[in-house]
């Protein structure tokens, strides 16, 4: 077992950082929640980008946007003091940025070198290039953008009056977002992010409110100032703008409190749990020597598994199990909501081959997220760990695991009680949770890993 309680403890330590802690903001906005919000723009990005490539160069692209993923995050946590302008003009001095880089990698070498000496290798590489090319580093930087105007929207709604530097930030995200415009579902996802909060600011796209075309628009206001001629000028919907209305809406898990009615420092979003395991799901991934397409698939699962409360909210598990028959009951809603909801218009606004990606992820096929399976001409069908582990571990078959990713959900909910308790909360409900996933999975074992003597290093 390769992972360290230091790395999972450092994944966690984005929970404490707030972003925009200059401007007055109506909900707390925190880096993981950002960080899970980019990832899955960056994920539609993918999909979108998709098309015409080949199942291994998709993996391959998909892969090169997780570990950028995760790569930025690590770097960004090690940076965290240096505000964006200053890092802008640390990154136009190549030397200043090799030292930064160099310095960046001597914090993280020893949390992430004993999981992969390649990793690492590929981290040391990644941040030292300040300025990357190619569809990956473009998807990348297209969803960080776009997740910032996400945020900067709803700042928009109670600074815009008297802050003028935030609408010079509007205006840049705008250029920003333009710089990405040939990466499919871009200019859908500005036009459906960008928001008249507050008046002027942050305009990434809108169409103008009588088109040249004739038809109709969506919303009948008037272009904001700064409208960019190269947005789409049709009054139809921009293209893939299901695919945009879905991100917009998985931003809501941002103020989706986890332990709603449990105390504790810090608090953590449904959002940022998801995204928290999807990096366990990848680190857990390279332990068990995953193809590619089963590393990507399980760092996308967890991305999603807590998806379904976005229309239920977060039901505790003694509130599930306490009522029998209560817990299929609202797996049943979930499911339905999710139909309801997301997938129905994702495949009526020209997206199904997304929908029925989110299908395979959540286990719609299967009965379950944690279950265990593959693609057999074409037909989604369960599989045991073993199996999935000897005869299925293989690009084709697009493996996911089951029991490996509920570990890790397991493992985040673990490392936030225990970071609670670390911090001062003594409430009976953190305390009973914390020991009671300590016991039960003090023995665990999948494969030739010992799950226990990872949660067991905790005390």
């Amino acid at each position: 077992m390769n992972i360290r309680k230091s790395l999972l403890q450092l994944i966690f330590s984005g929970a404490y950082m707030k972003r925009w802690n200059d401007r007055l903001r109506p909900a707390e906005l925190i880096e993981i929640d950002k960080q899970a919000h980019k990832m899955i723009i960056a994920w539609l990005l993918c999909r979108l980008s998709g098309t015409g490539r080949t199942p291994t160069e998709r993996i391959a692209l998909e892969e090169k946007v997780v570990e950028g993923g995760i790569f930025d995050y690590l770097f960004r946590l090690v940076i965290t003091d240096i505000k964006p302008p200053v890092l802008d003009r640390i990154r136009a001095d190549p030397e200043h940025y090799r030292l930064l880089a160099a310095w960046a990698a001597g914090e993280i070498e020893s949390r992430i070198h004993s999981l992969d000496d390649a990793f690492f290798v590929r981290f040391k590489e990644y941040i030292s290039r300040p300025a990357t090319g190619g569809d990956a580093a473009d998807i990348l930087g297209a969803a960080h953008t776009l997740a910032s105007a996400w945020e900067l929207r709803l700042l928009l709604t109670v600074n815009d009056s008297f802050d003028e530097e935030i609408r010079d930030i509007g205006e840049q995200f705008r250029h920003r977002t333009a710089a990405y415009a040939h990466v499919p579902g871009v200019p859908g996802m500005a036009a459906v992010f960008n928001g008249r909060a507050g008046g002027v600011a942050a305009s990434l796209a809108r169409p103008p409110a009588t088109p040249e075309c004739g038809h109709e628009t969506r919303e009948s206001r008037p272009p904001a100032p700064g409208y960019d001629p190269a947005a789409p000028a049709c009054g139809r919907e921009p293209e893939y703008a299901a695919a945009a209305r879905f991100a917009a809406l998985c931003g809501r898990l941002r103020f989706q409190k986890r332990w709603s009615q449990v105390p504790r420092i810090p608090e953590t979003s449904v959002m940022g749990h998801m995204f928290i395991t999807a990096c366990y799901a990848y680190f857990l991934s390279m332990s068990l020597n995953a193809c590619p397409a089963r590393r990507v698939n399980n760092f996308f699962t967890a991305l999603f598994h807590d998806l379904p409360e976005l229309l239920t909210r977060d039901i505790i598990s003694p509130v599930k199990k306490s009522t029998a028959g209560l817990e299929q009951l609202i797996r049943a809603y979930e499911g339905d909501e999710l139909r309801r909801s997301v997938l129905d218009p994702l495949v009526a606004g020209g997206c199904a081959p997304i929908a029925d990606r989110l299908s395979y992820y959540l286990g719609l096929e299967v009965g379950s997220e944690f279950q265990e399976c593959v693609i057999r001409d074409g037909k989604v069908q369960a599989v045991s760990f073993d199996e999935l582990q000897c005869t299925g571990n293989r690009d084709e078959l697009d493996p996911k695991d089951g029991e490996a990713l509920k570990i890790c959900d397991i493992l985040a909910a673990f490392i936030e009680a225990y970071t609670a308790m670390r911090n001062g909360i003594a409430s009976d409900q953190i305390q009973q949770s914390f020991w009671r996933m300590r016991e039960q999975n003090a023995g665990r074992k999948l494969g030739d890993i010992h799950i226990g003597a990872l949660f067991m290093d905790f005390d």
